[in-house]
């Protein structure tokens, strides 16, 4: 497991910045896909991406609908 002090989340956050603006998103979308990337993240107890299972995704989405209470919408956009 990468150890959270790293600065790897910050290293990850604005290489998903830069992608996303490199496709010329909305800054809305940007600050949306940045803000489910650190939900992801915390999810996971900080781990790396990387270090995760195939199962990950699904484990993070499914605690949204079961546990988050959230609108299938925004079920949909994380």
């Amino acid at each position: 497991m990468t150890p959270a002090h790293d600065g790897w989340p910050v290293i990850l956050l604005e290489a998903v910045r830069e992608r996303i603006r490199f496709k010329h998103y909305s800054i809305r979308t940007e600050q949306a896909y940045v803000h489910w990337v650190r939900c992801f993240i915390r999810f996971h107890g900080l781990q790396h991406p990387r270090d995760l299972r195939g199962g990950a995704v699904r484990a993070f989405l499914s605690a949204l609908v079961n546990e988050g209470n959230v609108a299938a919408a925004t079920h949909q956009q994380a």
